[in-house]
């Protein structure tokens, strides 16, 4: 790795590539810190510890969302709303690519019709980023016990509603401007940056109210120097598990058909089809925790509004709403179950999208390569299903005890949320997946140096 590292900084090229992203990055890491016009910081700071402290589902929810903006929620900042609102928008267009066929026409159409969709893109998250942008502002400034807002109204909730419409932009187009001057994925970088971002807050968390000088723990749920090693190693073993996980494969292999062009034999050769262990990657978990999470916020909103004391006071709404918003609690069994089975059936699902046996079987006959022992045509289609059906099976399974190993530990140990996450679930999956595919980029530009460098300088002959 420090070998890498120094041919990178050897190369000007690179070096200049590394400087802009690191750079840009930067200036994504200003914007979280810039708060909004009018608001309180020390009772938004309170307000936000109380909420994620109860541990309900607002709180889980702000908390997720703090963590993919790099503590931009926290801070209200410009940058609150992070690059979520564009993930969530391309996630939908994917969808509907693959579900209608008029949008699956028009992603056929080459170049423009990709355009086209990444303009639509572009349009949906600006309505996502204002409707987002105005609900958390309402949410956080309706709070009249905070006093956030001192000055909330009309005017107050458009304008910050626009300005974090604008910041959501803004860090699109630094990602863009990633992706062509910088190295990498603009986007799932300043994602990864955001999320590396909050790892000294959790050691923090852990090492100021739950750590003792000492060997082991003077009292219960406080760790001594073992306790630490031993997370510290688990921290290591989960990210080993996950590099494991997001690199498996299923190599199938393939060759292809020989061909006489004269006195010449061309093809003949012998290949393999990578089919990923987890192709669906991090899109289950997200599928997961929005179906679930958005439920729970209505019913504890709903179960708020209709005690016994509120200004919507009904007995039955309410007790309707206590068993569903304690049913769905991130404590509960039936939560972990149900967010297993979420993930079980999204893994699936999104496979199924996203991967076409009978096109890529179309696509081998059409090139003159054959699976040896498999007929071409429909029997290759079924042969590619059968297998991406039973390599999904581990894929899933493994991914859904990636993303409840923060509810287990958090059970056991009695570790904060925030600090958990670092141990599991989507953050850790995104983090490690874009420094792998980073780390990748880096590696195919110093090969394509290393090529010109056996080529430089000789003389072309004919």
């Amino acid at each position: 790795m420090l070998e890498t590292l120094g041919n990178t900084l050897r190369v000007p090229e690179l070096r200049r590539r590394l400087l802009i992203t690191i750079t840009l990055l930067c200036i994504c890491r200003i914007g979280v810190y810039i708060p909004v016009p009018g608001v309180d910081l020390a009772a938004l700071k309170s307000y936000f510890d109380q909420v994620v402290g109860q541990g309900g589902s607002a709180g889980q929810l702000m908390g997720l969302v703090n963590i993919f903006s790099g503590g931009g929620l926290q801070n209200l900042g410009v940058f609150a709303l992070g690059v979520m609102p564009y993930i969530s928008a391309s996630i939908i267009f994917q969808l509907l690519v693959q579900v209608i066929p008029a949008f699956k026409k028009i992603s056929e159409e080459g170049e423009a019709g990709r355009k086209k969709i990444h303009q639509w893109t572009r349009y949906a998250t600006v309505l996502l980023c204002f409707f987002q942008g105005m609900m958390i502002i309402r949410t956080v400034g309706g709070n009249m016990n905070a006093q956030i807002f001192p000055d909330f109204g009309l005017g107050m909730l458009v304008m910050a509603g626009l300005l974090l419409t604008v910041g959501t932009m803004m860090l699109m187009w630094i990602g863009e401007q990633i992706d062509e001057y910088g190295i990498g994925n603009g986007v799932s970088l300043i994602i990864m940056t955001n999320i590396i971002a909050r790892l000294p807050f959790a050691i923090y968390d852990v090492m100021g109210t739950s750590f003792d000088f000492g060997l082991t723990g003077k009292a219960e749920g406080r760790f001594g120097v073992i306790g630490v090693l031993a997370l510290l190693a688990s921290f290591v073993f989960v990210v080993l598990a996950i590099i494991y996980i997001t690199q498996g494969q299923r190599r199938i292999p393939f060759q292809q058909a020989k061909q006489m062009r004269g006195r010449r034999v061309f093809g003949g050769m012998k290949h393999y089809l990578p089919i990923q262990v987890n192709a669906a990657n991090v899109i289950p978990i997200i599928f997961a925790q929005s179906l679930l999470m958005f439920p729970a916020v209505g019913f504890q909103f709903l179960e708020q509004r209709t005690d016994q004391g509120g200004p919507w006071a009904n007995t039955t709404v309410y007790a309707i709403a206590h068993v569903f918003n304690t049913t769905l609690s991130r404590a509960s069994f039936t939560y972990t179950a149900l967010y297993v089975a979420l993930i079980f059936f999204f893994c699936y699902f999104w496979t199924a999208i996203t991967f076409n046996p009978t096109d890529m079987a179309k696509n081998l006959q059409e090139h003159g390569s054959f699976i040896p022992g498999i007929r071409p045509g429909r029997r290759t289609a079924e042969y590619l299903e059968r297998v991406m059906t039973r390599i999904t099976l581990p894929g899933a399974a493994s991914l859904a005890l990636i993303a409840i190993i923060p509810s287990l530990m958090q059970r056991a140990l009695g570790l904060p949320w925030q600090v958990t996450q670092f141990f599991g679930g989507t953050s850790i999956l995104i983090a490690v997946g874009v420094a792998l595919d980073l780390v990748k980029k880096v590696e195919a530009q110093l090969l394509v140096r290393h090529y010109e460098g056996f080529t430089r300088g000789t003389r072309r002959r004919f």
